[in-house]
């Protein structure tokens, strides 16, 4: 499910401009940084929901959330075109450089840069300086902001809420992350312009219906007895 909601999104089209303009493994480790913080915090807030509801309510309320997600991205499937993929790359693309070209003329108005001499710094040092670069931090606050309120996390949230396990959820929600965001660092301009964003989001409003289904077939024949 993960996959077919993010794979050519603008989370994954993001990410592979960004892995064209920094290192691929920076890239990678900022947004399965994020990514991971939100399947975490989605995982939980859908575990918590039965607290707050029976687990019968909340089952018919995943059964809902999937049909209006499924209905959705059917209706988004049929409205897009072939070509979508490349024509949002080149719409973030644009994006992404404005951003930049606005932090450089920020950085000539207040003097310029200022380069420091190069210091032998311990391991430690070297991680801490890693994670909190401006580089880490803008992919990791642009995949957590991009994510936040995507049918993906709604999608992590719904299962969890119907699952007994959410440590399984957590685990299958952060490698089908871990997957495309790795497609998206390695080949994700030419995944862009050979897969149908169209097809994905159709296959993926499919599942979404199959998991409503499924979902109401265990209310009623498995329900919980607890």
């Amino acid at each position: 499910m993960i996959m077919v909601s993010e794979m050519g999104d603008r989370t994954f089209l993001s990410n592979c401009v960004m892995a064209m303009k920094h290192d691929r493994k920076l890239v990678f480790f900022s947004a399965m940084a994020a990514l991971s913080l939100m399947a975490i915090l989605s995982a939980i807030l859908g575990y918590t929901l039965p607290a707050l509801l029976s687990k019968k309510y909340t089952q018919y309320l995943a059964i809902v959330l999937f049909i209006i997600f499924g209905v959705k991205m059917l209706m988004e499937a049929k409205e897009m075109s072939h070509n979508q993929a490349e024509e949002e790359l080149e719409e973030v693309n644009k994006q992404l450089i404005g951003g930049d070209e606005l932090h450089k003329l920020e950085q000539l108005e207040s003097g310029g840069v200022v380069v420091e001499p190069i210091k032998k710094t311990s391991g430690w040092v070297n991680l801490f300086n890693y994670i909190f670069s401006p580089t880490f931090v803008q992919i990791f606050t642009i995949t957590f902001l991009a994510e936040w309120g995507d049918r993906s996390q709604i999608g992590t949230i719904i299962l969890a809420a119907s699952s007994d396990y959410p440590i399984n959820v957590i685990l299958g929600t952060i490698i089908g992350h871990g997957i495309c965001t790795a497609l998206a660092v390695i080949c994700g301009k030419l995944l862009a312009k050979k897969i149908s964003v169209k097809t994905v989001t159709f296959v993926g409003g499919c599942l979404f219906l199959l998991f409503g289904i499924y979902t109401l077939l265990e209310a009623i024949f498995w329900p919980d007895e607890n």
